[in-house]
């Protein structure tokens, strides 16, 4: 970290003694007021829920300004990296810092279909949930239950098995996704095919069937790689903060990153896209397109519960920058499908024109964000609702990675233990249970 030359203090009003704070330099985004001398010095802690103003690591992986509607992934923008490269390049940069050369594409795109298959008892674990289970619910099970069946890579401080994990894990997500997709709705697993691309292979797993082979459709893989990088990675979120607090206590790679599948789970987090095609549906069957001033109405009351889902967004000030990319994959696989006049795609269409629009949504900065778009492309390509968080997690796996790696070899880190304000009771004496 680099020192600012700038220095802070902290006085009281009470005459305690003032502190002054160091300052560290980011090479770009906000400075950071070092306070973790401030309790052993002032016996006081710091108040942030949500933790909105408080930096918990320094990273050097993804950079956002919200306010900018900016993406980096180490320093590259997504735009130029959802134009330009394809998932694994993507995953390559995230892990290791750089964008491969063609060898070293190779060489990693190699190790990674090697370890695409899974142990074939996982297949008896999945028979152990209801068919009926959010493909979530069986996700977590699974992720987590793969340091059953890799021994050998189960050590979070042995750098060698975090990188084996690291590929595992990348290798083995699509594998497990479709496998709970095809548990759900009663068709015999797929197995991966070496022969296809990372992107073809997940395709052809979830879509495929003994009966006949599965047709790659170029334009509906690209715009699934599309969203895989779009959601690779997105700096300190619920989700990544898990998996870095989970790995903090030295537990396995597979263990942090099933911390995380859970917690992306929350419609807040990963399941918003779900949320977002959810709430167009209910306006589908509440009269569609010709009723959708009503749902407008309801939202802007304040009185009411509706809430607009798939627009906003708790970082971006600005329009969100995958969403704009995800906005042109989503036109293109309409009309590659054929489905511009679908009900539902007006439906979204329509909701997206107004929110551009109105000055009610606009002063608000309320512009459709990825979720939404991603959420509409994922249901034309025959994607269930129900599995669109399974697939943000099986993108943001190698974001979690690259993170829990660079927290273990950060020469700083410590065991995550946010501290509380207490209202609570204070000290008493129990009371013998007559006198209660």
């Amino acid at each position: 970290m680099t020192p600012s030359d700038v220095k802070a203090t902290l006085s009281f009003s009470d005459g305690s003694p003032s502190m002054e704070l160091p300052i560290y330099k980011g090479s770009v985004g906000p400075d950071v007021i070092d306070i973790r001398k401030l309790y052993g010095q002032t016996g006081k802690f710091t108040y942030d829920p949500g933790f909105l103003s408080t930096a918990s690591c320094n990273s050097k992986i993804t950079y956002i300004d919200g306010d900018k509607g900016e993406l980096l992934y180490r320093g590259y923008p997504i735009e130029q990296l959802a134009t330009n490269c394809d998932f694994l390049e993507t995953c390559y940069l995230l892990l290791n810092g750089e964008l491969p050369n063609a060898t070293e594409k190779s060489e990693f795109v190699a190790r990674v279909t090697n370890h695409t298959m899974v142990n074939e008892q996982m297949q008896f674990f999945l028979r152990g949930f209801r068919r009926d289970a959010h493909p979530m619910a069986v996700l977590t099970g699974l992720v987590g239950a793969l340091s059953a069946f890799y021994h050998d890579s189960t050590d979070i401080n042995n750098p060698e098995h975090r990188k084996v994990a690291a590929i595992r894990l990348i290798a083995k997500l699509p594998t497990l996704v479709a496998m709970a997709y095809k548990y759900s709705i009663g068709q015999p697993f797929v197995y991966p095919k070496n022969n296809l691309s990372y992107t073809e292979n997940f395709m052809h797993m979830m879509f495929a069937t003994p009966c006949e082979e599965y047709k790659v459709n170029d334009v509906l893989v690209r715009a699934m790689d599309r969203i895989f990088i779009l959601h690779a990675d997105h700096e300190q979120n619920a989700s990544t903060s898990t998996v870095r607090l989970c790995g903090s206590s030295g537990t396995n790679p597979f263990a942090a990153i099933a911390a995380g599948v859970a917690c992306l789970w929350g419609p807040a987090h990963g399941g918003a896209n779900e949320a977002a095609l959810n709430m167009l549906e209910d306006i589908q069957r509440n009269g569609g397109v010709e009723k959708i001033g009503d749902f407008i109405a309801q939202v802007k009351d304040k009185n009411s519960s509706v809430k607009l889902m798939g627009f906003g967004h708790r970082v971006y000030k600005n329009y969100d920058p995958r969403a704009k990319l995800m906005r042109e994959t989503c036109h293109e696989v309409l009309t590659e499908l054929g489905l511009q006049n679908d009900p539902m795609f007006k439906l979204a269409m329509a909701l997206e024109k107004i929110a551009l629009e109105d000055d009610y949504f606009v002063s608000r900065k309320l512009y459709p964000n990825v979720d939404f778009y991603s959420g509409i492309v994922q249901r034309a390509i025959g994607i269930p609702v129900q599995l669109f968080t399974a697939i943000f997690a099986l993108a943001r796996t190698v974001g979690w990675i690259a993170q829990l790696d660079e927290m273990i070899g950060d020469p700083e880190y410590k065991i995550g233990r946010p501290r509380q304000l207490f209202v609570g009771a204070d000290k008493r004496d129990v009371k013998p249970i007559a006198s209660r």
